[in-house]
């Protein structure tokens, strides 16, 4: 197995560490790897993303979407100057959002924001919380171990057909990037056969599978790559590709061969467990040049 990215800048420093965590194992596995380097992490869950179990015995303080005012008052009492949003999170209705009185001061910016693609979305929040004195990191920048490096990953490699079929997705990917629309697609046989939306990845796999079971996707089963590419013009503090067991899982299911996501500039959860999952089911995984 080729050993994970570990080539990037450390962005560490001597105040804590804000993590403003979704879900899924991420935000975890980046706090271990940034207080392994002896820095204080502090935590800030979202209510209704993260894990509600996930951070016992953790410096952590729960927030609500849209409680801008409340994460300024408690990280600036806890030190901290750095800030790394990292984990899932399904994009909320501007509705849905129950902001305090610092962010209803800016639902103007915040209306704007929502009339485009999630990094147009995300990266002008970004611009807003620095504007209250906050440096705004990505993640891989305090935890570069988790950068997918370029090789394979586990014992399976891709084949030939493989090989062209993640050509064709890194090419489509490149020309519909600059839509902001989407980070993935699925191809067979040099054929797009699906791409992701605002469903995300899982939920996109799981239309290749009923279209395999539909008799709608006929290629050979162990045929077809899922491949992951960062966007062109893409503000990479935020939502860079990532993929974890659950996508092996996802990518067997639906009857594909492999998965393939840019190296350097794609993240890889729980790295361990994704390498056994991917030897068990005969998939390969690889990272490639964008």
């Amino acid at each position: 197995m080729t050993g994970l990215a570990t080539a990037a800048p450390d962005a560490g420093g001597d105040s804590p560490l804000a993590l403003v965590c979704g879900g899924g194992s991420l935000p975890l596995a980046v706090a271990d790897h940034v207080a392994r380097r002896g820095r204080r992490v502090i935590l800030f869950p979202l209510i209704g993303a993260a894990a509600p179990d996930g951070f016992a015995g953790r410096e952590h303080h729960w927030l609500r979407i849209g409680q801008v005012g409340r994460f300024l008052k408690v990280a600036r009492a806890e030190g901290c100057r750095d800030l790394v949003f990292i984990g899932s999170l399904v994009r909320p209705s501007v509705w849905s959002v129950r902001p305090d009185w610092r962010t209803v001061l800016a639902l103007p910016r915040a209306f704007a924001a929502y009339r485009g693609g999630d990094d147009h979305l995300l990266s002008r929040v970004g611009a807003w919380i620095e504007e209250y004195g906050f440096r705004l990191l990505g993640a891989h920048e305090v935890a570069p171990e988790i950068l997918m490096p370029e090789g394979q990953l586990g014992r399976v490699s891709p084949s030939d057909a493989a090989r062209e079929d993640i050509m064709l997705g890194l090419d489509y990917l490149r020309a519909t990037g600059r839509f902001d629309i989407g980070q993935a697609v699925v191809v067979a046989d040099k054929h797009i056969v699906a791409v992701e939306a605002a469903e995300g990845t899982d939920e996109m796999l799981k239309r290749v599978a009923g279209m395999r079971a539909s008799g709608r996707l006929r290629t050979a089963p162990g045929k077809g790559v899922l491949v992951k590419a960062v966007k062109p013009d893409q503000d990479r503090r935020f939502d860079l590709p990532s993929i974890g067991p659950r996508t092996v899982e996802g990518v067997a299911s639906a009857g594909l061969g492999g998965i393939a996501v840019t190296a350097g500039a794609a993240v890889v959860a729980e790295p361990e467990p994704l390498v056994v999952a991917a030897d068990r089911a005969g998939i390969f995984v690889i990272g490639v040049a964008s």
